[in-house]
């Protein structure tokens, strides 16, 4: 019996399914890994095919089974299409040795292919460098195999500490209306990222992708760090420093689905629609209108996994958040499908083939690298997806929390704040069956369409009373309720925490990529840092608690509680207080009353002391609550209380005193 059913009793019922799931494992590593290797030794495709530089000239090789021929063009030809055919070797491969100096270190080439009397024209599969001819838009590779390996400085790199993620994205890092570089992240968005005290940076939209609205989520070169950004140079030169600063760095993978296009992207490249794909309509996704792995075929998880160890070995990249993990997971990609129990993800709707290609791609990342983290985004909640894959699970560290923002969402825009049924959010914000990343919005909250929280709740207010001595109904219930919702998430709602670049501090409007609709403008897809910086303006307010209570999650280690302990719940008084880590959260979400002397039970027979409260001026507070230390001894109560002031819309952090040296 597997150990996932012993931790899970409620699976045994499905024992079956899970030997089936480990059945499936250990015979495809039987079939693609000779006895005596591992996966790791496996997943090199990136070392044979792609372009290599040699010391007598360069050689180039593809997989391009159903070709009838490939041919290389470039200016190294003055790109005659057919004037420098490759050599078919075995089992669909190509190859093409060039001598000397044919080929040199940013040369323009593109593939050609024959199949009867068609020609068409790709980017290399394994090109590690593609860049778009802004003038007409055609796209080209760029021949990139550097001899001289970086110089990296981070060989002592090392982060233990439970994730506090910030989601970012490179090109819109800047504040100016342009496209930002890597270098200028580096240089500017990481020291911020730092004082926020964030331990790690989530990159979105790296893998190269030929339309930049999409985010980076519809991929063309898997191998190719997207040019609009820098070089690869500076790619590890923002990776290096980011290691400096003790900050680890995650990429976030797709490898739920892939661009259609066809000069661009992988897609037919020899030809035909199943070489990466499956065949027909099944190959393609009905909402996303891209191409779906066939996770199956041994060249398919052979190109992928050795994509994954390209990235950590090439770039040094920590781990991967995986894009669209639900979607991977079942053949209707789970559209409208409500997992009401457990048996609804042991169907033949279940993409079991998927689940073997994770399983590999867990057991193979933890091979090149055991401290390196992987996160499903996954909203099915599927059974093992945070256990180990040798005891039944799928590997895993983390899932996101993805049910939280669509709470907050609903009742923010559905109900009155004193309306919320503070068991009902206690309930959603602990209720997990596995290590959970929470967070109040990411940055699909963030794009045009949608609302980021603090435009939620202040919507037009924003443009006319963010200064700090302008105090409205509107504007301060949206300070006050940023303020405990992101710390009541942050508390509770996970075993990690994430933010996307900007919220921390409220950043106004929502993304909206350059497009013929606005204008080509940048004018929403950039982060307006000034904002924070102004001294006037409450945006700096909220930074400074973003960053305390990221501060207090670090030094109490929160997260090392896997659940918080809920104290008091009043639903009528809108009073909700709970422990972890050692700290008390005490809040108060009634929009107009005020408590004195409320006693809550606390584990500690000792002092509290204050840490921080919301209500603090430093925040945008009134400074209504006393910090000095608080009796752990209320006559009359059985066990230890703290009486406190609770004034409304606030919460406050207390921990025992013999704690207080630790924040």
């Amino acid at each position: 019996m597997y150990e996932i059913l012993n931790k899970h009793p409620e699976l045994k019922p499905f024992a079956g399914d899970i030997q089936l799931r480990m059945d499936r494992y250990y015979g495809k590593c039987r079939q693609l890994i000779p006895e005596g290797q591992t996966i790791k030794d496996f997943a090199n495709a990136h070392n044979y095919y792609g372009f290599h530089q040699l010391p007598e000239g360069w050689v180039y090789r593809e997989w391009a089974p159903a070709a009838d021929q490939l041919y290389l063009s470039g200016d190294f030809n003055d790109w005659h299409w057919t004037e420098t055919p490759m050599n078919r070797l075995d089992n669909g491969n190509w190859e093409l040795f060039l001598p000397g100096d044919t080929l040199h270190q940013g040369s323009r080439v593109i593939t050609i292919v024959k199949n009867g009397d068609r020609l068409t024209q790709h980017i290399p599969l394994y090109a590690r460098r593609a860049t778009q001819d802004w003038r007409n838009g055609s796209w080209c590779c760029e021949v990139w195999d550097d001899l001289t390996p970086y110089p990296w400085t981070d060989a002592d790199f090392s982060c233990d500490e439970a994730p506090l993620i910030y989601e970012a994205h490179v090109g819109m890092a800047s504040e100016d209306h342009r496209i930002a570089t890597y270098r200028d992240f580096a240089d500017h968005v990481l020291p911020h990222v730092a004082d926020a005290g964030y331990n790690t940076v989530q990159l979105m939209a790296i893998m190269e992708h030929p339309f930049y609205g999409s985010f980076g989520y519809q991929v063309s070169s898997f191998f190719a760090a997207s040019s609009r950004f820098g070089t690869p140079d500076d790619l590890k030169y923002l990776v290096n420093t980011a290691h400096g600063m003790g900050i680890r760095v995650l990429l976030d993978v797709v490898h739920s689905h892939a661009v259609g296009n066809t000069l661009e992207g992988i897609n037919e490249f020899d030809g035909t629609d199943y070489q990466f794909f499956h065949q027909g309509g099944q190959g393609n996704h009905p909402a996303w209108g891209t191409k779906c792995f066939d996770y199956d075929k041994p060249e398919v998880i052979h190109f992928l996994l050795s994509n994954l160890k390209f990235w950590l070995e090439e770039y040094h990249f920590d781990g991967f958040r995986f894009d669209g993990v639900t979607s991977m997971l079942y053949h209707d990609h789970a559209l409208g499908t409500n997992f009401s129990d457990l048996s609804m993800y042991f169907t033949m709707n279940t993409d079991v083939e998927a689940v073997t290609y994770l399983q590999l791609a867990n057991e193979l990342i933890r091979q090149v690298n055991p401290k390196a983290l992987t996160i499903a985004e996954d909203m099915s909640g599927m059974p093992g997806m945070c256990e180990p894959v040798h005891e039944g699970g799928i590997g895993f560290d983390y899932r996101l929390g993805m049910g939280l923002p669509d709470l907050w969402i609903k009742l923010v825009k559905n109900q009155r704040d004193e309306d919320w049924n503070l068991g009902a959010i206690w309930r959603e914000m602990t209720f997990r069956n596995a290590p959970t990343i929470a967070y109040v919005e990411s940055h699909d909250q963030a794009l045009v369409g949608d609302k980021t929280m603090i435009f939620r709740l202040a919507d037009a207010a924003m443009y006319t009373q963010m200064e700090k001595n302008c105090h409205t109904e509107v504007i301060d219930r949206a300070i006050a309720l940023h303020k405990m919702i992101r710390l009541l998430t942050l508390a509770a709602g996970g075993t990690g925490y994430l933010a996307f670049m900007g919220n921390e501090f409220g950043h106004p409007e929502w993304i909206d990529f350059p497009r013929p609709g606005n204008g080509n403008s940048f004018h929403y897809c950039r982060r307006q840092w000034s904002l924070l910086e102004n001294p006037n303006l409450k945006y700096q307010e909220l930074y400074f608690f973003d960053q305390d209570m990221i501060r207090a999650a670090k030094a109490y280690r929160l997260f090392d509680q896997e659940y918080p302990e809920l104290k008091w719940v009043h639903e009528d008084q809108h009073v909700i207080a709970f422990e972890r880590g050692g700290l008390l959260f005490a809040f108060n979400f009634s929009p107009n009353q005020s408590y004195s002397d409320y006693a809550i039970p606390v584990s500690h027979g000792e002092d509290y002391q204050m840490l921080f409260t919301s209500d603090d001026w430093r925040y945008g507070g009134f400074g209504r609550i006393a910090h000095k230390p608080v009796s752990a001894f209320v006559p009359g109560l059985e066990g230890s209380h703290v009486r406190l002031f609770l004034p409304p819309r606030t919460v406050q952090v207390l921990c025992p005193a013999s704690m207080r040296h630790l924040y």
